[in-house]
Protein backbone atom coordinates (compact mmCIF):
# COMPACT_ATOMS: atom_id res chain seq x y z
CA UNK A 1 0.00 0.00 0.00
CA UNK A 2 1.30 3.75 -1.27
CA UNK A 3 1.57 5.89 1.55
CA UNK A 4 -0.14 8.75 -1.14
CA UNK A 5 -3.44 6.62 -1.58
CA UNK A 6 -3.96 4.48 2.13
CA UNK A 7 -6.89 2.93 0.43
CA UNK A 8 -4.95 1.03 -2.71
CA UNK A 9 -5.61 -2.13 -0.96
CA UNK A 10 -9.04 -2.33 -1.61
CA UNK A 11 -8.92 -1.57 -5.37
CA UNK A 12 -9.19 -4.83 -7.41
CA UNK A 13 -8.17 -4.13 -10.81
CA UNK A 14 -11.62 -2.36 -12.30
CA UNK A 15 -11.05 0.95 -13.95
CA UNK A 16 -11.52 3.43 -11.44
CA UNK A 17 -13.39 5.55 -13.29
CA UNK A 18 -16.16 2.67 -13.43
CA UNK A 19 -15.88 2.27 -9.55
CA UNK A 20 -16.46 5.76 -9.29
CA UNK A 21 -19.60 5.83 -11.77
CA UNK A 22 -21.25 2.35 -9.75
CA UNK A 23 -20.58 3.18 -5.94
CA UNK A 24 -24.11 5.93 -5.71
CA UNK A 25 -26.39 2.68 -6.88
CA UNK A 26 -24.32 0.44 -4.74
CA UNK A 27 -24.78 2.42 -1.57
CA UNK A 28 -28.68 3.23 -2.06
CA UNK A 29 -28.76 -0.93 -2.77
CA UNK A 30 -26.80 -1.15 0.80
CA UNK A 31 -29.12 1.48 2.29
CA UNK A 32 -32.68 -0.18 1.05
CA UNK A 33 -30.93 -3.26 2.17
CA UNK A 34 -30.38 -2.17 5.73
CA UNK A 35 -33.87 0.08 5.81
CA UNK A 36 -34.14 4.06 7.18
CA UNK A 37 -35.23 3.01 10.47
CA UNK A 38 -31.89 1.24 10.78
CA UNK A 39 -30.15 3.60 9.16
CA UNK A 40 -29.07 5.72 12.06
CA UNK A 41 -27.96 2.57 14.56
CA UNK A 42 -23.88 1.65 14.88
CA UNK A 43 -23.00 -1.52 14.35
CA UNK A 44 -21.02 -1.69 17.59
CA UNK A 45 -20.17 0.86 19.82
CA UNK A 46 -17.66 3.96 18.36
CA UNK A 47 -18.65 2.49 15.23
CA UNK A 48 -20.64 4.87 12.91
CA UNK A 49 -24.05 4.12 11.94
CA UNK A 50 -24.84 3.87 7.75
CA UNK A 51 -26.52 7.22 7.60
CA UNK A 52 -23.09 8.55 9.45
CA UNK A 53 -21.11 6.76 6.45
CA UNK A 54 -23.01 7.92 3.60
CA UNK A 55 -22.49 11.17 5.13
CA UNK A 56 -18.87 11.24 5.60
CA UNK A 57 -18.91 10.01 1.56
CA UNK A 58 -20.86 13.10 1.00
CA UNK A 59 -18.50 15.13 2.83
CA UNK A 60 -15.46 13.47 1.21
CA UNK A 61 -17.07 14.17 -1.91
CA UNK A 62 -16.70 17.69 -1.48
CA UNK A 63 -13.11 17.59 -0.54
CA UNK A 64 -11.98 15.36 -3.15
CA UNK A 65 -14.05 17.31 -5.88
CA UNK A 66 -11.93 20.60 -3.86
CA UNK A 67 -8.27 18.73 -4.31
CA UNK A 68 -9.01 17.50 -8.27
CA UNK A 69 -10.02 20.64 -9.52
CA UNK A 70 -7.31 22.88 -7.03
CA UNK A 71 -4.88 20.16 -9.10
CA UNK A 72 -6.20 21.28 -12.22
CA UNK A 73 -6.36 24.92 -11.16
CA UNK A 74 -2.92 25.21 -9.37
CA UNK A 75 0.51 24.89 -10.11
CA UNK A 76 1.20 21.44 -7.79
CA UNK A 77 -1.02 22.39 -4.71
CA UNK A 78 -0.60 21.49 -1.51
CA UNK A 79 -4.19 20.54 -0.54
CA UNK A 80 -5.48 20.43 3.54
CA UNK A 81 -5.82 17.56 5.48
CA UNK A 82 -9.03 17.21 7.47
CA UNK A 83 -10.15 15.22 11.15
CA UNK A 84 -12.67 13.01 9.75
CA UNK A 85 -14.15 12.48 13.29
CA UNK A 86 -14.58 16.16 14.22
CA UNK A 87 -16.59 16.40 10.76
CA UNK A 88 -18.41 13.58 11.59
CA UNK A 89 -19.51 15.37 15.23
CA UNK A 90 -21.65 17.41 12.73
CA UNK A 91 -23.88 14.24 11.16
CA UNK A 92 -26.49 14.36 13.54
CA UNK A 93 -29.98 14.53 12.38
CA UNK A 94 -29.16 13.93 8.80
CA UNK A 95 -30.97 11.37 7.19
CA UNK A 96 -29.17 8.22 5.36
CA UNK A 97 -31.31 9.43 1.92
CA UNK A 98 -30.56 13.37 2.52
CA UNK A 99 -26.81 12.35 2.68
CA UNK A 100 -26.98 9.82 -0.26
CA UNK A 101 -28.95 12.58 -2.55
CA UNK A 102 -25.68 14.82 -2.11
CA UNK A 103 -23.28 12.25 -2.15
CA UNK A 104 -25.10 11.62 -5.84
CA UNK A 105 -25.10 14.20 -7.15
CA UNK A 106 -21.45 16.13 -6.12
CA UNK A 107 -20.55 12.70 -7.40
CA UNK A 108 -21.92 12.99 -10.87
CA UNK A 109 -20.25 16.20 -10.85
CA UNK A 110 -16.79 15.11 -10.19
CA UNK A 111 -17.12 11.99 -12.50
CA UNK A 112 -17.82 14.84 -15.47
CA UNK A 113 -14.53 16.36 -14.50
CA UNK A 114 -12.75 13.29 -14.37
CA UNK A 115 -13.84 12.39 -17.82
CA UNK A 116 -12.98 15.68 -19.24
CA UNK A 117 -9.54 15.41 -17.17
CA UNK A 118 -8.26 12.18 -18.00
CA UNK A 119 -6.13 11.28 -19.23
CA UNK A 120 -4.06 14.34 -20.19
CA UNK A 121 -4.22 15.64 -16.53
CA UNK A 122 -3.49 11.93 -14.56
CA UNK A 123 0.09 13.23 -14.01
CA UNK A 124 -0.46 17.07 -12.34
CA UNK A 125 1.13 16.93 -9.42
CA UNK A 126 -0.38 17.88 -5.87
CA UNK A 127 1.25 17.32 -2.28
CA UNK A 128 0.05 15.98 0.61
CA UNK A 129 0.98 16.83 3.87
CA UNK A 130 0.57 13.74 5.22
CA UNK A 131 0.90 11.37 2.41
CA UNK A 132 3.48 12.87 0.60
CA UNK A 133 3.61 13.64 -3.25
CA UNK A 134 0.74 12.76 -5.56
CA UNK A 135 -0.85 12.99 -8.93
CA UNK A 136 -4.73 14.12 -10.09
CA UNK A 137 -5.07 10.19 -10.92
CA UNK A 138 -3.38 9.34 -7.70
CA UNK A 139 -6.54 11.44 -5.94
CA UNK A 140 -9.05 9.67 -8.48
CA UNK A 141 -7.66 6.32 -7.30
CA UNK A 142 -7.96 7.04 -3.82
CA UNK A 143 -11.30 8.41 -4.24
CA UNK A 144 -12.20 4.66 -5.89
CA UNK A 145 -10.17 2.93 -3.10
CA UNK A 146 -12.17 4.77 -0.24
CA UNK A 147 -15.61 3.72 -2.09
CA UNK A 148 -14.65 0.13 -2.03
CA UNK A 149 -13.77 0.75 1.51
CA UNK A 150 -17.27 1.99 2.75
CA UNK A 151 -19.06 -0.31 0.60
CA UNK A 152 -17.43 -3.29 2.21
CA UNK A 153 -18.63 -1.77 5.88
CA UNK A 154 -22.16 -0.43 4.47
CA UNK A 155 -22.12 -4.24 2.93
CA UNK A 156 -21.68 -5.63 6.02
CA UNK A 157 -24.15 -3.91 8.64
CA UNK A 158 -26.68 -4.73 5.52
CA UNK A 159 -25.72 -8.40 6.12
CA UNK A 160 -25.53 -7.54 9.99
CA UNK A 161 -29.50 -6.33 10.06
CA UNK A 162 -30.91 -8.67 7.43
Amino acid sequence: MSAQNPYEKFLDGRPVERILELTPNKVAICLAEIGADKSTVQPAPGKWSPAEIVAHLADCELVFGFRLRQTLAEDHPIVQPFDQDKWAATYSGISAGEAHRVFSSIRNWNLHLIANALPAAASRPVSHPERGAMTFLTIVETMAGHDLNHLVQLERIAAQFA
